[in-house]
């Protein structure tokens, strides 16, 4: 079997990983990824060998534009490269206008197509990234979905059962693969902020509680991050990085948007959203702070195989079904357990 994976920056290469891991494993995929080139080249070849992922095999050197541009020549660069390749399965991941793409690339030439994070929707969005991920989800011939809301979600929207396949999140795999190789030293107690854009208020906030507790500006290297990550006192970001990471660690995560497409992370993790503003920042990081529960969250199938399930469902035809019962009935937490000792 051929299987063909289409990433757009690091944080695919995060996604394709463990997924690239499992396929090789069965010892019966050939396994290549295409990087579309919408983003620094740099940064994707030092993620990847982070994350001990072979060279990305096939650029499309989109480039930089507008998204409409970029869009197509995504799909005009990407068509050959499908009737070339001839892939059995085409792997798209996340809401990346990228997924979309290889949604109706492979959908024009009748090659099977998966959605890796499906079902994640961001409140009542429909622009965007929103849009890219429905139209993807639309579009898919197997829709793997990270979490039991995604899995309602696609339900919701009328997508047949039999399409979705509930494997849990690649990205938990991702995490616990680089915490068992990560040297870097965890900070202890530390405030880890990870942020895209910074108002004047923030960073007053972020000066305050500098004052009180080390903050410290998480890097962009993985195995880096993972590994000061885990020992943090708390997590400010105010993007989707890190939600499900901090959940599965059980490290307070306080995000800077006003809705979430990982919304498991917030009704059963340790993710909580807050408005963007000095008061509301140093009122939530008090509470994370001082009310830091004692066991970390257990969230149904974020279990580090993942990628194993999508493996079995790609290479042997197993089917991993939502069951019925609610998440609710399910362990609330688990004990803390020890992580790995960072050399």
């Amino acid at each position: 079997m051929r299987v063909l994976s289409v990433v757009s920056g690091p944080s695919g290469v995060v996604q394709v990983a463990p997924v690239a891991r499992a396929l090789a494993a069965t010892g019966a995929v050939e396994h290549a990824v295409i990087h579309t080139g919408r983003h620094d080249d740099h940064r994707l070849a030092a993620t990847c060998a982070d994350l001990e992922l072979p060279a990305v095999r096939y650029h499309l050197e989109v480039g930089a534009g507008s998204l409409g541009v970029q869009a197509g020549l995504m799909l005009q660069r990407l068509d050959p490269a499908l009737t070339e390749l001839q892939p059995d399965v085409v792997l798209a991941y996340g809401d990346d206008d990228a997924a979309t793409v290889a949604a109706l690339a492979t959908g024009a030439l009748g090659i099977r197509f998966g959605h890796i994070e499906a079902g994640l929707r961001r409140g009542a969005a429909a622009g965007g990234d929103a849009m890219s991920a429905l139209v993807a989800d639309r579009l898919a011939d197997v829709l793997f979905a990270p979490s039991r809301d995604a899995v309602a979600a696609l339900k919701g929207e009328g997508v047949a059962e039999e399409r979705i396949q509930f494997v849990g999140s690649v990205r938990i795999d991702a995490l616990r693969w680089a915490l068992e190789r990560s040297t870097a030293r965890a900070a202890t107690g530390c405030i880890v902020a990870r942020l895209q854009d910074s108002s004047s208020e923030v960073t007053a906030a972020l000066g305050e509680l500098g004052r009180l507790v080390p903050v410290v500006t998480a890097p962009d290297a993985y195995r880096e991050r993972v590994g000061l990550v885990a020992g943090a006192a708390l997590v400010i970001t105010d993007s989707d990085d890190l939600q499900e990471e901090t959940s599965y660690l059980g490290v307070p995560c306080i995000t800077l948007q006003s809705d979430t497409d990982h919304p498991a992370t917030c009704q059963h993790g340790t993710n909580r959203l807050v408005a963007a503003g000095r008061n509301t920042l140093l009122a939530a990081a008090d509470r994370a702070l001082s009310r830091r529960p004692p066991a970390r969250p257990l969230i149904e199938r974020w279990d580090g195989r993942a990628a194993e399930r999508i493996a079995r469902v790609l290479c042997e035809g197993v089917d991993f079904p939502a069951e019925q019962e609610s998440i609710a009935a399910a362990p609330r937490g688990r004990r803390a357990m020890a992580l790995p000792q960072m050399a």
